[in-house]
């Protein structure tokens, strides 16, 4: 990039806490209009960009976040591709991480960076993290190497002092600030005085040089199903007989441990064998499933349940509706969520 060239850079607000301010009579957060998004944030005149916004209709709590909404921002940023040279998607916290994993697999080819933040104080608010984070989240997605290539070609958390891969991290807190963490890779970048970013773990595809292809289709039969010690049986065999159900992310013990119990074995057997993909992956924050390590784990693999490696419950819930809906059979489905689409687990 040429010292003549101004970044351009389309914000998406979809709603969320770091989007509200305070109405001065009632003094209840709304969404303020992003068309006045200098008028908030007078600081981004600074960073001398072109920005352009894009804002949802109706901003929506994340907590409403479905894959129609997702597919409304992988639309956006399908239509703008060509012209601009990074996206930053403003959302809310509670539900960041699904949408983070779900674009990063719908986003074939992508090339440039989709830098996804929030806030946990309004951006109105006198004492906010959302003015610190809206900032950096630009700079990032303007940042470019020494060819003038975009430094992120991929989806990413910006929250607050680090940069995570966006299908690697997971809400760890409510109230602190630093609310995102990737337990089991590092940090694509930190933030201090400048942006440092880890060259090393920052992802690149071998079809990069494709074209965007933007996978529309998001398959929801599939659920979560979590273990704890004295599980009922009636409680597993009505959640597996679930009508339409294709995948499950069983989330188990340790390194993929279940109960031994021959009910319990013989119900994700019989699962399996119905054509449900179902998929181990640990309950622990950090960590990996062995299924060879325990007698537990290795009848589950036996069972036919396959290994998640240390792929997180968000990454692994979104893949499974990215890959059925492709159409994908379960013997296909079971190939593709062994290895990595997007730097999503560790293991090749």
């Amino acid at each position: 990039m040429t010292s003549t060239h101004k970044p351009k850079i389309l914000i998406i607000y979809t709603g969320g806490t770091i989007g509200m301010i305070e109405n001065p009579e009632t003094h209840a957060l709304v969404p303020f209009d992003f068309d006045h998004l200098i008028d908030n944030v007078p600081k981004i005149k600074m960073l001398d960009y072109d920005i352009e916004n894009f804002q949802f209709e109706h901003p929506i709590d994340s907590s409403e976040m479905n894959p129609t909404h997702w597919a409304e921002i992988a639309r956006v940023i399908e239509d703008n591709y060509e012209r601009v040279d990074g996206f930053v998607v403003l959302h809310g916290t509670d539900t960041m991480a699904y949408t983070a994993s779900a674009l990063s697999f719908m986003l074939a080819n992508l090339n440039k960076p989709v830098i996804i933040t929030g806030s946990q104080l309004p951006i109105g608010e006198v004492r906010t993290d959302g003015e610190e984070n809206l900032i950096t989240a630009l700079q990032i997605a303007a940042a470019t190497d020494a060819n003038g290539s975009p430094v992120v070609r991929e989806v990413a958390i910006l929250f607050e002092h680090y940069l995570w891969r966006g299908n690697r991290c997971t809400k760890r807190s409510a109230d602190n600030f630093n609310a995102f963490k990737s337990n089991n890779y590092p940090e694509l970048a930190r933030i201090g005085l400048g942006l440092h970013f880890n060259k090393e773990s920052l992802w690149r595809s071998r079809t990069q040089n494709r074209p965007l292809r933007v996978e529309y289709n998001m398959d929801t039969n599939v659920m979560f199903l979590d273990l704890f010690p004295g599980i009922n049986r009636n409680v597993v065999e009505h959640a597996l007989a679930t009508p339409g159900l294709k995948g499950i992310v069983l989330k188990t013990f340790g390194a993929g441990n279940a109960p031994g119990h021959d009910w319990f074995i013989d119900a994700v057997k019989r699962t399996v064998d119905k054509g449900v993909v179902v998929v181990n992956v640990t309950q622990c924050p950090n960590g990996c499933v062995h299924p060879q390590l325990y007698a537990a784990g290795v009848n589950l693999a036996k069972a036919g349940c396959i290994s998640g490696h240390d792929i997180t419950s968000e990454a692994a819930i979104t893949k499974l509706m990215y890959l059925f809906g492709l159409g994908l059979r379960q013997e296909e489905v079971k190939k593709y969520m062994r290895r990595p689409l997007c730097g999503e687990i560790s293991v090749d």
